[in-house]
């Protein structure tokens, strides 16, 4: 006998949890085990890439998310806080990935009401700013997640550092996935 009790299944008087879907982030443009391509990485301060924001797919968001934002994370760079290179929020809840370029100036590649957060740093506009770690250091790991949240939009001013818009992210948060891709500046002079 088979008997479908809320989200717990009961089969021959035993109960089973039912299986909820995995809230997953994937990118056709970052793959596992690979390091970040230059076409994603920033083009100053001595960096040469195409600093295109890469191409983001998701699924299995949990129940009740009213939107989703996205982020992109350095833990390693300097200062101790880490940095923030791309912020996107207010997207809404129907969104099941970005396309390439998504997160160029201006965020002509967002869903309608989507917003951009600035990117630590001098940026004069919100933006993706790729990777570009101090020449010698050791291969960053960039984490890009996606927040899947409780409400339709965040309240925020639109002067907020990305580290406030995080922090709003934080308490409204009902389900996250991530990918951490790994980039490696190249030696001076060479590739």
């Amino acid at each position: 006998m088979l008997c479908i009790i809320g989200s717990v299944i009961a089969l021959g008087g035993t109960a089973v949890a039912a299986l909820q879907p995995v809230f997953r982030l994937t990118s056709p443009d970052l793959p596992s085990g690979r390091f970040i391509l230059e076409q994603y990485v920033a083009n100053e301060f001595g960096c040469h890439g195409g600093n295109q924001s890469p191409a983001l797919q998701w699924s299995g968001a949990p129940e009740g998310t009213k939107s989703f934002a996205v982020t992109m994370y350095d833990p390693y760079k300097p200062p101790v806080s880490g940095w923030w290179h791309w912020i996107v929020y207010d997207l809404p809840a129907t969104t099941v990935g970005l396309p390439r370029q998504a997160g160029a100036a201006g965020g002509a590649g967002l869903p309608s009401g989507a917003k951009q957060g600035l990117p630590d740093g001098d940026a004069p506009q919100p933006h993706y700013y790729g990777p570009c770690p101090d020449q010698g250091d050791p291969p960053h790991h960039y984490v890009i997640t996606v927040y899947a949240l409780s409400v339709d939009h965040l309240d925020v001013p639109s002067t907020a550092t990305a580290a406030d818009v995080d922090y709003v992210i934080a308490g409204k948060m009902i389900g996250k996935a991530s990918i951490m891709r790994p980039y490696l500046r190249p030696p001076a002079g060479g590739k």
